[in-house]
């Protein structure tokens, strides 16, 4: 599988031909200036929750694309009023197959909310399975003993998981993380984006190789392959 970084939480991961897009907030990251979002495909938009560094550009991709909002109801529904048609609201605990991957929503512990102040439903996070692969995009969450059943019930190939502290996991939590969804294989995600949630990323990086896992840090416009 491809993966693509966009920045801050935003990853584009190619499954079996079609483009998974997680969380799309580029062009009010300053830290993106360099990534192009007209030339972003995407066949999928996956939204773990409605705060604007997740969501900010999911509009104007979902109908330049005419990709197919996978997210909760509510998250569903407030797009829908915007004129996206295709969607596919998904809650925790359940999924759904297409001919490339299945999803299923499992839980975040985190807030939910529009900058309009509108409920955004459950945060939550998604494992997505392939026949190329399985991985586990966390979205913005605490630690939970609920991972565990997602390393009890898949193989996962990586896991993307929040680092940057304050406002979900940091390293430590980050880590334990890993050991419950037994993955060694990390991209970090959610941190340096703003001043609250920087991080020295060479002590992180220490931090996993000495609990026996790697954490990978991929640069704004690269793709690597997991």
């Amino acid at each position: 599988m491809k993966v693509t970084y966009y920045g801050h939480s935003c990853f584009g991961v190619e499954v079996k031909g079609k483009h998974l897009l997680f969380d799309p907030f580029i062009s009010y990251n300053p830290l993106a200036k360099g990534v192009k979002i007209d030339e972003i495909k995407a066949d999928y938009i996956f939204l773990s929750h409605a705060h604007q560094d997740h969501v900010a550009d999911a509009e104007a991709i979902a109908k330049r694309t005419g990709a197919v909002l996978i997210s909760n109801f509510e998250i569903c529904m407030y797009f829908a009023k915007k004129g996206i048609d295709k969607f596919r609201p998904i809650n925790t605990g359940g999924g759904f197959s297409t001919k490339a991957f299945r999803v299923q929503s499992v839980i975040a512990q985190h807030s939910s909310s529009f900058e309009d102040g509108v409920y955004g439903g459950d945060a939550g996070g998604f494992v997505i399975s392939s026949e190329e692969g399985n991985f586990y995009y966390a979205g913005d969450t605490a630690l939970t003993y609920d991972m565990k059943l997602i390393g009890e019930g898949n193989t996962l190939s990586f896991a993307l998981l929040p680092v940057g502290d304050n406002f979900t996991m940091g390293c430590t939590d980050a880590i334990k993380a890993a050991e419950f969804v037994k993955c060694n294989n990390i991209i970090g995600m959610h941190y340096d984006t703003f001043d609250l949630i920087k991080i020295d990323k060479e002590k992180t990086t220490e931090a996993f190789e000495k609990a026996g896992k790697k954490i990978t840090f991929l640069e704004i416009g690269e793709t690597k392959e997991f």
